[in-house]
């Protein structure tokens, strides 16, 4: 079978019984980082030498069928550099084929980057939704965030310290300064940190720069999200009162986080049959 096995996201105290007895017992582990796999198994005394197959983004995809192949007849131990493999980490496209393959899956529970943050962050956690890495590119990340500025449930995004002053910028202006948020910093670790309070003031504590593994928690909004219908109605009243339709669907669009193209056609349908933009300049 294939063994998916959380590790410590920064305090190694934090390993599980079962995780130690199968790294004892390993004799092949699929790890994201082969040097930082034989650094766990140092700090954690342990002297089994298992094969080690080095599995990433870049090559999951070929070296499925080996792991598969293997875990036909033994087992095989997965696990990322922290936290448990598939989540932000390799390991999805693998576990994927082995179900296909009809090959047994299984998990061993531990430490999560997630959990922890949406635990201390002092959000609501009855609902939430994990967002993974925000875009590197400013104008991507932008669109993501305005995309998600009328999400009702507690939001959770992993993000780089240097890119988490910007993101934090961003996320006030796609969900208003007063957004409650929180940053955590080097969880489970000696410098552990949680930064709490409205995302504009999150984005000034961050402007010198932010050192560290990082998560960000981000309250949801507490307005109903606009329908697709209301969301028209919108575009043609402000059209109605002398707005152009581009500029009318680009509003709309960015505050309700509905397609443009789709706001555009739309618009354009409630019209009546035969209705045209005004004019080549106002085309999608």
């Amino acid at each position: 079978m294939i063994i998916l096995a959380a590790t410590p996201i920064g305090n190694l105290g934090d390993v599980t019984r079962r995780l130690v007895e199968a790294l004892e017992n390993a004799t092949v582990v699929a790890a994201e980082d082969t040097r930082t796999t034989q650094r766990l198994l140092a700090g954690l005394g342990i002297t089994n030498r298992p094969r080690l197959i080095a599995v990433h983004d870049h090559n999951e995809k070929e070296r499925a069928a080996e792991i598969i192949a293997l875990a036909e007849t033994d087992d095989v131990l997965v696990i990322s550099d922290a936290g448990m493999p598939t989540v932000s980490d390799p390991g999805y496209g693998l576990v994927s084929a082995a179900i296909a393959a009809g090959v047994t899956v299984t998990a061993l529970p531990g430490p999560s980057a997630v959990l922890t943050a949406l635990a201390v962050a002092g959000l609501p956690t009855d609902r939430f939704t994990f967002e993974g890495f925000l875009p590197r590119k400013p104008a991507e990340r932008r669109a993501q965030l305005v995309a998600l500025s009328s999400e009702t449930r507690t939001m959770v995004f992993f993000e780089s310290p240097a890119r988490t002053g910007a993101a934090l910028v961003d996320m006030a202006a796609a969900f208003g300064d007063d957004r409650q948020g929180a940053v955590c910093r080097e969880l489970t670790k000696f410098y552990e940190e949680v930064v709490r309070g409205p995302v504009a003031e999150l984005a000034k504590w961050a402007e010198d720069g932010v050192r560290g593994e990082v998560v960000l928690v981000v309250g949801g909004s507490h307005e109903e999200p606009v329908s697709f219908p209301a969301a028209v109605a919108q575009v043609t009243e402000l059209v109605a009162a002398g707005g152009r339709l581009k500029e009318a669907v680009r509003e709309v669009a960015g505050h309700t986080g509905h397609s443009s193209r789709d706001l555009y056609q739309a618009a354009l349908g409630a019209k009546g049959p035969g209705a045209k933009a005004p004019g080549n300049k106002d085309s999608a």
